[in-house]
């Protein structure tokens, strides 16, 4: 009996044995035929999540307001800069920065020693052409009498134009190497008062002088070089966007035919520093843009952080593409529209509010949001895809 019992026990476990091993087959078939299913009709998938990533990601209600809010700012920027940074002749650029500091020669210091009333009152003596001849100098008027001057110079400006006013003095360079002559008032034909190169000054000298004064001359000297350097800046200021401008720094203390090359196909600093100011806003309204959209993101209304990142990409692609692109058609009809009157300066002022740096905050934008929402794209559909493959929800 007890080996009847045994048996029996026996049967019933390979009973239950088979059907286990048969429901795991059968199951085992199901999944084969899913996944079968799956991998047939895998494109159709891939486009259902490419589909579902778009409609997750799509800008609405108030990523439609930050997209037009931002575009405003960046057209608003376009006009600002475009505004401010009109070129205009010297006299005008100069009356813009001084006010109403009126400028003319009296000088009558000791050599390398002007008072803080000459320094304030005078002109800055690197601006003197007359009596360049006497030296055979070549300076003349405009973008070359700036070139050939360390005062004009962008950098260098700083701390020769800075001497130079503190030493009533002028130095110009040619492939690299230094002169310096002294300013004196002289009179013209006419008897008009005007700075004039006298006579020749030692560079070292200039050095030693304008040291002395920072460092040995007690409050008076430290007056004076700061009087020199706030001029200095103002001088800059005032050139920067008058019609010749300033030359690229360095290049023109070795090579002035080169700056002026670079001039006459818009690399000059006026330009310069135009282009990294559009760039700079750009990225700046941009940065705030990204920063404001930030701060509406729901964690129960959205998937991830980076899925809302690619809206806030969106929009900054968007909005910069949309602000760019009326620039250059508003730029094109204006100089357009210059051309067909024969108006020449309405063509250059046209041409000036054309966003240089934002195009190029554009360009990158595109380039870089592309990336990123591609790269977050394939995640997306990675981790969707091995889901439905693995058969989770």
């Amino acid at each position: 009996m007890r080996k009847y019992d045994e048996l029996k026990k026996k049967k019933q476990e390979a009973i239950s044995d088979l059907k286990i091993k048969s429901n795991n087959i059968e199951k085992l078939g199901k999944e084969s035929q899913r996944v079968a299913e799956i991998s047939k009709n895998v494109t159709i998938i891939i486009g259902d999540l490419d589909r579902n990533f778009e409609q997750a990601t799509r800008l609405e209600g108030i990523d439609i307001t930050f997209l037009f809010f931002a575009t405003a700012l960046q057209c608003v920027r376009q006009y600002i800069i475009g505004t401010i940074t009109q070129r205009t002749d010297d006299k005008t650029a100069a009356e813009k920065t001084k006010g109403s500091v009126k400028e003319h020669s009296d000088r009558s210091h000791q050599l390398y020693k002007p008072t803080l009333d000459e320094i304030l009152t005078n002109p800055v003596p690197f601006d003197a052409i007359f009596g360049s001849k006497d030296f055979d100098l070549g300076i003349g008027g405009g973008f070359t009498h700036r070139a050939k001057t360390l005062g004009h110079d962008p950098i260098l400006g700083w701390i020769f134009g800075t001497m130079n006013i503190a030493t009533s003095t002028m130095t110009v360079a040619e492939l690299g190497i230094p002169r310096s002559f002294h300013i004196k008032t002289g009179h013209t034909a006419r008897g008009d008062a005007r700075d004039k190169i006298h006579s020749r000054a030692d560079t070292l000298k200039i050095f030693s002088y304008s040291k002395s004064k920072l460092m040995d001359e007690g409050i008076k000297g430290k007056e004076i070089i700061g009087a020199s350097l706030l001029k200095e800046v103002a001088h800059l200021k005032s050139d920067l966007y008058s019609t010749a401008s300033l030359p690229l720094p360095f290049i023109s203390s070795f090579s002035v035919e080169f700056a002026r090359k670079l001039a006459n196909y818009g690399f000059d600093m006026g330009n310069t520093m135009k282009v990294g100011k559009q760039a700079g806003y750009a990225v700046l309204i941009n940065s705030l843009i990204a920063m404001i959209h930030g701060l509406f993101y729901d964690e129960s209304k959205h998937s991830s952080w980076n899925m809302y990142s690619v809206k806030t990409r969106r929009i900054l692609s968007y909005s910069n593409v949309i602000a760019s692109a009326s620039n250059v058609i508003a730029t094109a009809v204006a100089s357009g529209v210059g051309v067909f009157a024969e108006n020449p300066d309405m063509v250059k002022k046209s041409l000036n509010y054309l966003d240089i740096g934002g195009i190029m905050v554009t360009i990158y934008r595109m380039v870089n949001d592309h990336k990123f929402i591609k790269a977050v794209k394939q995640e997306f559909i990675e981790q969707e895809f091995y889901h439905i493959v693995m058969g989770r929800s």
